[in-house]
């Protein structure tokens, strides 16, 4: 029986991760061959003192930006992915100062493009369980996993006899977490992401029992929308946000002025000039996902695969884009269309800036499923600047209340007995 190999990270990994270089960059900025580089990595050999002071100035370097200034709010970011809602508020003067996600290709991908001086914590229950391990901060925000309230996670979960939403142990209490930690430290505010259907989900009942838990259990303010991304990137996807404030705010996120979705980009404008064939679909593929097609039409269904050209606006890039691209199939003259390639996702997804390219060094399966997971960051830009005003207010408010009277919150779990969180009120 194979054992596996000791995971605990090296002081040249963590220094590595600290200056967002891979180990190709490392090996490159080191002057050393790959086969020292992997030593290094896995802690049989220790790298010189020089190695190790160039590895820390390049890391300083990093995390010497503007947002080193004293920001306006300091943020968490819970379920954080690649960071896609720290990206969209970061810019409008928050600093984060907790992460936490599990998945270790999600952790690779956001050490790479956000430098910190945190580490990532990864499963959130253990810090829910003991809230004091997380930072004090003004904001929460949390795109808590949406797979047990969307409609492809509740079809195949119903068709595999397996529960959801809140009676799904392993991804469906995890709000239930994020309450915990609101509980606890009672931020100014929060913003919370899930996909549009978590409001149809149990014919509403799920959507209700959040909202009670967050209004009538924590005493928040609370307000929700969905927003489709349609205006920022070429793509129709539509995600709820929920912002909760701890005390009133004149905040009004149904009189927020969304632009007009049909001036906005289309394909052309996150296409790639020149793309590997790799990308085409094999003939077997391309028959396949015909016949596909052509079955389900034939019987008046609407599924199969989807093709666009450079003018259109695609449909919801998915974390199973992966498999066989099929929801986003670009065409191609006189061949066989090809998946997007990851680049392209990037800025579908609006990571990319005109300033900086988000860096991927990922596989293209990861980073397929990464950004079919994340957020569009241009949304929540949006939304962070409209926000911003009253997060400030909201924070200078606290500040001003020295002593606050704390007080009992209970958050109530319908799958588990009652459990209580002291807070501050």
């Amino acid at each position: 029986m194979a054992f596996r190999r000791n995971q605990t990270k090296t002081e040249f990994s963590n220094l590595r991760q600290q200056a967002g270089l891979s180990l190709r960059e490392a090996e490159e900025l080191l002057k050393v061959d790959r086969r020292t580089v992997y030593r290094y990595e896995r802690g049989e050999t220790k790298p010189s003192k020089l190695a190790r002071d160039i590895l820390r100035k390049a890391a300083d370097e990093r995390a010497d930006s503007p947002n080193n200034a004293p920001p306006l709010f300091r943020f968490i970011d819970l379920f954080a992915g690649i960071g896609g809602l720290r990206k969209g508020f970061e810019p409008t003067g928050g600093r984060c100062v907790f992460t936490s996600e599990w998945d270790l290709k999600c952790q690779e991908t956001y050490r790479l493009n956000y430098p910190d001086n945190h580490e990532i914590a990864g499963d959130i229950r253990s810090y829910a369980e003991n809230p004091d391990l997380i930072p004090e901060h003004d904001v929460l925000l949390a795109g808590f996993p949406c797979q047990p309230f969307s409609i492809a996670g509740v079809s195949k979960k119903n068709a595999l006899g397996r529960p959801h939403g809140f009676l799904c142990d392993t991804q469906g209490t995890l709000f239930f977490d994020t309450a915990q930690i609101i509980a606890h430290h009672r931020p100014a505010a929060f913003v919370l992401e899930n996909v549009k259907n978590l409001e149809r989900h149990d014919g509403g009942k799920t959507f209700a029992t959040i909202l009670h838990a967050l209004q009538n259990e924590l005493g928040y303010h609370v307000q929700c929308r969905v927003i489709s991304s349609q205006p920022w990137v070429p793509q129709k996807r539509e995600r709820i946000f929920i912002v909760g404030f701890r005390e009133p705010t004149d905040f009004d996120f149904s009189a927020l002025e969304i632009p007009d979705p049909e001036k906005g980009p289309k394909l052309r404008d996150i296409l790639e000039p020149i793309v590997d064939d790799k990308y085409t679909l094999t003939p077997k593929l391309w028959r396949y996902l015909k016949a596909y097609k052509e079955k389900h039409n034939a019987a008046g269904n609407g599924f199969g695969y989807s093709a666009f050209g450079p003018d259109d606006v695609a449909r919801t890039l998915s974390a199973r884009y992966y498999k066989d691209g099929s929801e986003i199939l670009i065409k191609q003259t006189g061949k066989r269309p090809r998946r997007l390639t990851p680049r392209e996702c990037a800025r579908l997804m609006g990571f990319d800036t005109k300033e900086q390219e988000f860096r991927i060094h990922v596989s293209d399966t990861q980073a397929y499923k990464q950004f079919g997971n994340a957020v569009v960051v241009p949304v929540v830009r949006f939304l962070a600047d409209a926000l911003r005003p009253h997060i400030e207010k909201a924070v200078a408010r606290g500040k001003s209340a020295v002593h606050e009277k704390k007080e009992t919150v209970i958050v109530t779990r319908p799958d588990r007995p009652v459990e209580i969180a002291e807070a501050h009120g």
